[in-house]
């Protein structure tokens, strides 16, 4: 029998994220550990009138690329993946992994090269995104490998996930609509501004935001979801900045970093562990060393780090800064073949300041 919180978190997916309607051509992707939620999300496509194609990977499959694939290969992108990012209607993914580190040992330049590869598949979909014609959703699928990660038992981490995604509820999509009030409302408050400055512990950084777009991200593309997003001014960012929880990318973990930025740009960058890694993938292009992203989290129903970023960039009180690839829809403009978030706790004593106007202290919003 089905858990009845994957069917509800697939009505999510399906009628609040990915809005399907009739006649819609859906992509359904995502790992063989999420086989219970694909099929759910698969069933739900068809009740609303939507046409779905599924793609599930194998598990083990990443690896095996990675660790055979010759350089000719790695360059090589799928007819099916540009049809897709080209003709359908909506993508809606699922994380699966069964082990989050499968991919820690794979030579940085390998996966920077099929990053480049693939680049032109990302730039098309953000570009359709921000047209309107391309709709996206993201989630997980809770296994062991994400508890573990978490520091939780599975059921404690389904529990939390769930309870996250507000699967939990009577009605989660008129939940998600209700949960969405607060974030629109600040994301409106600070739209048409031209300055934020980030104070903290090892944090003074000011970023112009003037002419950009602030989106209110509300459960569209990211489930679960909470917080408020644009790409700030490419050569706008001034200072440095600490960053608190650890990241990854590419299943490798790098822990205390810190940037330094110049005119908009990464002049010095250090961290407690995985430096080299760090600075290569800050190497990637000339891109890679400028933000694309400034979000601020709003979702104080998730309090702790879980290693995951789909997650631990919502956590309220939280500001995440992503190098890379900007989105289209913000109004940003810089490209790359990556896109990584970075978090910077605020809860222990930090500000945000908004031309000269206290947007939130400690972690909370005093607007």
């Amino acid at each position: 029998m089905r858990d009845p919180r994957v069917q509800a978190l697939a009505r999510i997916l399906v009628e609040h994220s990915a809005a399907v309607k009739p006649g819609d051509v859906c992509t359904v992707e995502g790992e063989s550990a999420a086989e219970p939620l694909l099929q759910a999300v698969y069933e739900e496509i068809l009740k609303v009138g939507g046409n779905p194609i599924v793609n599930m990977a194998l598990e083990g499959q990443s690896t095996a690329y990675f660790k055979l694939a010759s350089d000719e290969q790695l360059d090589w992108v799928s007819p099916v993946g540009e049809w897709a990012v080209n003709n359908a209607d909506v993508r809606i993914a699922v994380m699966a992994s069964v082990n989050t580190r499968a991919l820690s040992q794979v030579p940085p330049e390998r996966q920077t090269r099929r990053q480049a590869a693939t680049r032109p598949l990302m730039k098309r979909a953000m570009e359709r995104s921000a047209e309107g014609s391309y709709r996206w959703a993201l989630t997980l699928f809770p296994t062991n490998a994400y508890a573990s990660e978490a520091g939780m038992s599975l059921a404690e981490y389904e529990h939390f996930y769930f309870g996250a995604c507000l699967a939990d509820t009577d009605d989660p999509v008129a939940a998600w609509k209700k949960q969405s009030e607060e974030t629109e409302r600040l994301g409106e408050w600070i739209q048409g501004r031209k300055e934020v400055r980030i104070s903290g512990p090892g944090t003074e950084l000011k970023l112009g935001i003037e002419g950009r777009t602030f989106i209110a991200a509300t459960g569209r593309h990211n489930m679960p979801d909470g917080e408020f997003f644009t790409g700030p001014v490419e050569d706008s960012a001034e200072g440095e900045v600490t960053f608190h929880l650890p990241a990854s990318y590419g299943g490798r973990d790098v822990e205390g970093v810190r940037f330094r930025f110049e005119a908009g740009k990464v002049v010095d960058a250090s961290a407690e562990k995985g430096e080299d890694f760090l600075i290569q993938m800050l190497d990637t292009d000339e891109g890679a060393r400028r933000l694309g992203e400034l979000g601020i989290g709003t979702n104080y129903g998730i309090t702790n780090g879980t290693r995951e970023i789909l997650l631990d960039e919502k956590i309220g009180g939280t500001v995440h800064l992503a190098v890379g690839a900007s989105y289209p829809d913000t109004g940003g403009v810089n490209e790359s073949a990556i896109h990584w978030d970075m978090i910077c706790d605020l809860r222990q004593g930090g500000r945000i300041e908004v031309d000269g106007e206290l947007l939130q202290e400690d972690g909370r919003f005093v607007v």
